[in-house]
């Protein structure tokens, strides 16, 4: 499993709104996600955009009302609502709202809204004025009650010139969206995983710090792949300018001592537990709180360990305190399984990923990794180069089986 958006079918309406444009923009990004897209689009939308301009972006078709009355018209919408795995309504207008709320079946889309089973994310986009209408927030209401996903609006310019809250949520946040969707019934379903992210920062005077090449990416990938997998997901970000996977809770830190606490508050009740931070094994000793200056000559900066994070997790566990799996990293520029065999056992981690960041495709900063699994029963299953984020799901299949 790579996305649970790969070989789904999603059924993307688009109604009458200037923000059908950023539909087509969805659609295309679903597609190249690896979706199985069709397209409805009202009479209204229509006037706006064209049934070919999904076709050329989804390489799939793309209907409106006309097709309801034409040779499969009594079987049409319902053979699109038994397709479904998710239906996207976006745009979705004021007069949209109403009908689907109150049941009003007079078109492809309303049709084929009731004749679906499937989880329903409506994105909304009006003016201000309607958005905030009674009628339209009752309707809204009564689509929340049912169980539908509504996405946005958000604040910005509008249509009519006006500044305020109306403008149809981003693609990109759609996309998270209906990917989150769609991995509510995922294996890991219901249960708690804490990843952590990045690499620590260690200060040496109040501007300057110790820190590493870790860019976070690794670890943001299995924050990603987790929730694809459906659990509830907490992510303790070292400093990093990744964006957060649509879902997760972040924990933002800094130093080591920061990580080990945040890790130590989030861990009770986790199925698992992800340490992908690149956390610093030392720091400077008490600095100073002023800027060091250079007319002072050459400081001498003593080190000190910081907390091993692994350690005290490995410590509960053998006190019965956490009962989560924890997996590992391990990176390493020689003796790479030594190392890394040596860090599982005495860490007491139930799998390891292992990888040598003095290769030049693989490791820090990059977005392909090489790595090799250990787990703590003797496998070991070397990967051959992949993306990061398929790495995250080699890993989470690991996971997976070892809760199981």
């Amino acid at each position: 499993m790579i996305s649970p958006l790969e070989e789904r079918n999603i059924l993307l309406a688009v109604t009458g709104s200037i923000a059908a444009y950023k539909a087509a923009d969805l659609a295309s990004k679903l597609s190249q996600a690896g979706a199985l897209v069709d397209v409805i689009l009202t009479q209204s939308a229509l006037e706006f955009v064209s049934p070919l301009t999904f076709q050329s972006v989804t390489g799939r078709s793309a209907y409106s009302d006309k097709d309801l009355w034409g040779t499969e018209g009594h079987v049409l919408h319902i053979g699109l609502a038994k397709r479904a795995d998710i239906l996207v309504i976006a745009p979705a207008t004021a007069n949209t709202l109403a009908r689907l709320a109150h049941g009003i079946a007079d078109n492809l889309l309303t049709v084929t809204a009731l004749a679906a089973d499937c989880p329903l994310v409506i994105a909304p986009a009006m003016d201000g004025g309607m958005f905030q209408h009674p009628a339209t927030q009752t309707n809204l209401n009564t689509l929340r009650a049912r169980g539908a996903m509504i996405v946005g609006p958000a604040e910005g310019h509008l249509a009519s010139g006006m500044v305020g809250r109306g403008r149809m949520a981003e693609p990109a946040e759609l996309l998270g969206q209906i990917r989150l969707a769609l991995s509510r019934n995922g294996p890991l379903r219901g249960g708690k995983v804490v990843v952590t992210a990045g690499g620590t920062q260690e200060p040496i005077d109040p501007v300057r710090f110790i820190a590493n090449r870790s860019s976070g990416k690794q670890g943001f990938a299995l924050a990603q792949a987790a929730l694809d997998y459906g659990a509830e997901v907490t992510l303790i970000a070292a400093p990093t300018h990744l964006t957060t996977p649509l879902g997760a809770h972040r924990v933002d830190v800094t130093t080591a001592e920061e990580m080990k606490k945040a890790v130590l508050e989030e861990i009770p009740g986790a199925v698992a537990l992800l340490m992908a931070a690149a956390v610093a094994d030392f720091r400077p000793e008490g600095p100073p709180e002023q800027k060091l200056k250079r007319k002072h000559g050459i400081p001498r900066v003593r080190l000190e360990e910081t907390p091993d994070i692994l350690a005290e997790v490995a410590n509960l566990k053998r006190q019965g305190k956490f009962k989560g799996i924890t997996v590992g990293f391990a990176a390493e520029s020689q003796h790479l399984l030594k190392n890394a065999r040596e860090k599982l056992e005495s860490k007491d981690l139930d799998l390891i990923a292992a990888n040598d960041i003095t290769a030049e495709d693989a490791g820090f900063a990059v977005d392909t990794n090489r790595v090799t699994l250990l787990d703590a029963e003797g496998g070991q299953w070397e990967l051959p180069l992949m993306t990061k984020a398929e790495v995250a799901h080699q890993v989470l299949d690991r996971v997976v089986e070892l809760l199981r």
